[in-house]
């Protein structure tokens, strides 16, 4: 990513009770100046200040909510601990939403850096409960809340069967309290009432949205994998959550929600060509860079866009490849070789390919054609970030 969508580091912030910190907590000004965003320069600064904000009120926030856990168990306050750990990252989300908000006139950090971090804690609950659902225990290159928790209670000597319904149970539970966190938050915003609830349904409706594409995910591996949709998946599963919302949200929090539909119809073209960048890595990435493996999706017999043009252009060999290989659970790394091979030989990854750049362009003309120049010039930018990872 350039410097101006540079990654960021977790932080934990002790101290401070949420409601001061939504209010009047330091760093966060109180009788904000309108930013100067008549660039794209000035705008992806001015995001980044706000940034700055929203990492560290959601630090403190998450230390409010971890100390108040340990005063119920110590366990409570262990499965928030993994529960922030799980949380940072790029923090794509929260830039979306930020750069919505500025680039459409907004002003306010105290407006809106509680509904950014909602963002990243309804992200972090999506892949705690979706590691849970791909029996992945690592994130990022370390282990998630599942994989930490299966760690200490080996450490006890607990027996393996108890380990994994604890482990299970506690990624189910962070997955759950994440997003009670998100509405929590959004919430506690400091917006009118109308607004307020405008944006707690947006959050509720991209949730029931993504669980219907997470759960036709999952169902998925009843079908013969040709006869999947995972365009549809990707939309409803990734896109929805990942890029429409907090697009939009930006646009009803500057108060013109009228260009929420433009602004959604960018966030559906970003989070596909998202998603198709992120199975092509998830298979052919490096997994030092990605920090997931690339054994996992291949084990998992994931449908994909990829695996699905695999099976419609392979020839009998290829396909007799794919029907041995994918979806084993004990597939080695000659296995995962031979996949790839079928996937670079059936032209699979190279009309992938095609098809994320087609939808990354179509997020940048959008953008051009409906919004204004900076926020225009910057979601550019990040289509470009995204949909270069791993190039």
């Amino acid at each position: 990513m350039d410097d101006h969508l540079r990654t960021t580091t977790d932080r934990v912030d002790a101290g401070g009770g949420a409601t001061a910190l939504l209010t009047a907590s330091p760093g966060l000004t109180a009788s904000p100046e309108p930013p100067q965003v008549s660039t794209v320069d000035a705008l992806a600064t001015a995001v980044e200040d706000a940034l700055e904000d929203t990492e560290q009120l959601l630090a403190r926030f998450l230390a409010e909510r971890t100390a108040h856990a340990r005063t119920t168990a110590p366990v409570c306050g262990a499965l928030w601990t993994d529960l922030g750990n799980l949380v940072g990252g790029k923090l794509i989300r929260p830039r979306l939403t930020i750069a919505a908000y500025l680039g459409l006139g907004g002003a306010d950090v105290r407006a809106v850096a509680p509904v950014a971090a909602a963002q990243e804690l309804l992200h972090s609950a999506m892949l705690a409960h979706d590691d849970l659902l791909d029996h992945d225990e690592r994130r990022r290159g370390r282990p998630n809340v599942v994989g930490a928790t299966r760690a200490r209670l080996t450490a006890r000597g607990v027996p393996a069967r108890t380990v994994d319904e604890q482990a299970v149970a506690a990624g189910l539970l962070a997955g759950d309290v994440a997003l009670a966190s998100a509405f929590r938050l959004v919430g506690r915003a400091p917006v009118p009432p109308a607004i307020r609830v405008e944006l707690v349904d947006l959050l509720a409706t991209s949730i029931e949205t993504t669980v219907h594409g997470e759960l036709l995910d999952v169902t998925s591996a009843l079908e013969a994998p040709h006869e999947s949709q995972p365009l549809l998946v990707a939309a409803l599963k990734t896109a929805d959550y990942s890029c429409r919302l907090p697009l939009v949200s930006g646009a009803v929090l500057a108060g013109v929600p009228e260009l929420g539909a433009r602004l959604g119809d960018v966030g559906d073209a970003l989070g596909l060509a998202f998603q198709l960048v992120d199975d092509e890595l998830g298979v052919f990435g490096d997994p030092a860079v990605t920090g997931k493996s690339t054994l996992s999706d291949l084990r998992e017999g994931r449908r994909t866009e990829l695996v699905r043009l695999a099976y419609q252009h392979a020839d009998a060999a290829g396909r007799a490849v794919l029907d041995a290989e994918l979806g084993r659970a004990d597939l080695d790394e000659a296995g995962a070789a031979a996949l790839r091979g079928v996937l670079v030989d059936s032209g699979a990854l190279e009309l992938t390919r095609a098809l994320a750049a087609r939808s990354a362009a179509q997020a940048r003309e959008l953008a051009s054609a409906t919004l204004p120049g900076p926020l225009a010039g910057y979601l550019g930018r990040v289509v470009d970030s995204l949909a270069g990872r791993g190039r």
